[in-house]
């Protein structure tokens, strides 16, 4: 599973290219850091690459994950996960309904609830089986939040600033852990943020003007 990006331009409705020459390539299990501040087009990169740009935007370039280009496919198809600043759990359903959402439609009945209990278990969870979203802390709905997406075992992730509401201690256990788990699904990632301490250590880093970094570099531990 490799994600690709080639050379891509987005330009805003008026006009204003807001960034251009976009080009990385994202390996099974790697993760893929992109940096910039606040409106240079960290999150409008994500949504073009799982299909909900604004059709307002107009780009150039390809989008590929492992040789198909998915300009053309809808977004429930592109088997994409997203990871947000906001954990999204539906509030009505406890934590094991909620991983059950991510389970394709041919899984019926009681498997539904086995296969949600058993990616709890791999993680030391299965006490929050029960419980709903209000009654477990913001660092396990977190959790939840990941196991969900990767539960839909999507081929490629992508991460917007999903550390930035932590505390500084549980934001730092959260990414590492974070990390692991999508590295061991072996899916390549894509990591958007403006803050340094959201980058794992040893990572390829992207730093904003992108087009003046199209190569990666590795930037040194910084815990």
């Amino acid at each position: 599973m490799t994600l690709f990006l080639n050379n891509l331009t987005v330009s805003k409705p008026n006009g204003e290219v807001l960034f251009e020459q976009f080009h990385a390539q994202i390996e099974p299990g790697q993760v893929l850091t992109v940096m910039g501040p606040s409106g240079c087009g960290k999150s409008t990169l994500l949504n073009l690459i799982a299909g909900h740009m604004s059709q307002d935007f107009r780009y150039t370039g390809e989008v590929l994950l492992n040789q198909k280009a998915l300009d053309h496919v809808a977004p429930h198809a592109r088997q994409i996960g997203i990871l947000f600043q906001d954990d999204l759990l539906f509030p009505h359903w406890n934590v094991w309904q909620n991983l059950a959402f991510a389970l394709p439609n041919e899984v019926k009945g009681i498997k539904r609830q086995q296969q949600a209990m058993a990616c709890l278990e791999q993680v030391q969870l299965e006490a929050l089986a029960n419980a709903y979203p209000d009654q477990i802390s913001g660092g396990q709905r977190a959790r939840i939040s990941l196991l969900r997406m990767l539960l839909a075992k999507p081929q490629a992730a992508l991460l917007d600033e999903p550390f930035s509401k932590l505390d500084k201690e549980l934001r730092s256990q959260f990414r590492d852990w974070v990390f692991e788990q999508l590295q061991r699904a072996n899916v390549p990632t894509l990591l958007v943020t403006h803050d340094i301490d959201d980058v794992p250590n040893n990572a390829q880093v992207l730093h904003w003007p992108w087009q003046n970094h199209l190569e990666p570099q590795v930037v040194p531990d910084h815990a």
